[in-house]
């Protein structure tokens, strides 16, 4: 570490920010994590709650690329800090990891607080002081870090550099609330408006749909939208439709609808099954059979997936083999909307590509870096986010070092 670089203020108390203080103060530096919040990484606990996806183990080219136009921008940080060294970190604190039956990769714990305490245990060894309840306000006119505590009570700190962890816009009673994008503004660093990413769509379902059918899960489904297909599940909600599969297309949609005001999404109702075969099979079936025991009984549908098919075409199907065939392999959903920031597992926007060097260190502020959510990137649900937020603070925290 270069003799300059004696103090590091890190602001924010996330995976980000804490896997930062953690390489920091593991090369000697004096590290202090700041939080507005009483209690650090309350997103990370958040996403503990359906087990705490960590990663995913898919080969790190198809991995890179779920991070879609920042794949490039990314691909380096990744490579230097990669999905297997994410799971020997978390073994390293005692948490054995392992991949689910969709490759994901979770603690063996399947939740974040044994891995938080074990975390903030070795910060704790390492020397890091965590100043809770401190709200950032930018700088003071001698170029100070002014912050304030819960009374209002204001102090300052004037490190050598500044590392900046502060999330995106979702989830905001969690922490994350996007405040600092006007302090950075004000200091000429170029932001792109935050937009809700991972987040539900809505769709006009008839009074009786909602009613019976919000909350019920859409198994073994395919989804495809302007030449994207993906495999995988959703949830029916009151509003609309939710859920990982959809999430993967959530950039793409969400574009649509910016620009259109509503778009189709395409659900295949049988994936397992060509549309000829599903022909055969409807062809096949027993005459005299009402419609909803054909599609039950000859092409396997749900009561929630019939339902569906009547929301998206109709409540009068074909009865014509080939055609009830095709409309079970093409529902179509018309999306109105999307679920606001503060629904949204993550968020788009922030600090753009160009206002940060290749350390992260902002060109507008020398000696003052942005990691994690904060910065303009987006990636399904997966592994890919923690991934990345994790990645992105080593990044940096190495940047700094090399100062």
């Amino acid at each position: 570490m270069s003799s300059s670089v004696k103090t590091i203020a890190v602001i924010g108390g996330g995976p980000a920010g804490l896997i930062a203080a953690e390489t920091l103060s593991a090369a000697g530096a004096k590290v202090t994590v700041y939080d507005r919040m009483p209690t650090l990484g309350r997103k990370f606990l958040m996403a503990g709650r359906g087990g705490l996806n960590l990663t995913h183990s898919e080969d790190l080219a198809s991995f890179i690329r779920r991070y879609g136009a920042a794949a490039d921008w990314l691909a380096p940080m990744i490579d230097a800090f990669t999905p297997a060294d994410l799971r020997a970190w978390a073994e390293g604190l005692g948490q054995e990891t392992f991949v689910g039956s969709s490759g994901r990769v979770f603690p063996k714990a399947l939740k974040a607080s044994p891995l938080l305490r074990a975390w903030l245990s070795r910060l704790s060894a390492q020397g890091v002081d965590l100043r809770l309840r401190r709200e950032w306000r930018g700088w003071n006119a001698a170029g100070e870090l002014v912050f304030a505590d819960q009374n209002g009570t204001s102090e300052t700190a004037a490190p050598d550099a500044t590392l900046l962890a502060l999330g995106g816009a979702s989830w905001p009673k969690l922490g994350s609330t996007g405040s600092w994008a006007p302090l950075l503004a004000a200091k000429g660093v170029a932001l792109a408006p935050f937009r809700s990413a991972n987040s539900g769509f809505e769709v006009g379902w008839s009074a009786m749909f909602a009613e019976r059918f919000a909350g019920e899960p859409l198994k073994n489904i395919a989804l495809s939208f302007e030449g994207q297909a993906v495999r995988g599940e959703a949830m029916i909600a009151g509003y609309g439709i939710e859920g990982g599969a959809i999430y993967a297309l959530s950039a793409n949609l969400r574009e649509a609808l910016a620009r259109d005001g509503s778009t189709i999404l395409e659900i295949d109702l049988a994936p397992d099954l060509s549309r000829a075969k599903l022909t055969d099979r409807l062809h096949r079936a027993p005459a005299g059979q009402s419609t909803t025991n054909l599609l039950r009984k000859a092409a396997g549908l749900s009561p929630l997936e019939i339902n569906l098919l009547r929301e998206a075409h109709g409540l009068d199907l074909p009865r014509e083999p080939g055609a009830l065939a095709r409309a079970i392999k093409a529902a179509p959903l018309r999306l109105t909307g999307m679920r606001p920031l503060e629904r949204a597992i993550s968020s788009a926007g922030g600090v753009e590509r160009s206002a940060v060097d290749e350390g992260l260190m902002l060109r507008a502020l020398p000696g003052v870096y942005a990691v994690g959510e904060m910065l303009d990137w987006e990636a399904p649900t997966g592994g890919y986010l923690l991934q990345a937020c994790f990645a992105t603070g080593v990044h940096a925290a190495r940047a700094i070092l090399r100062a």
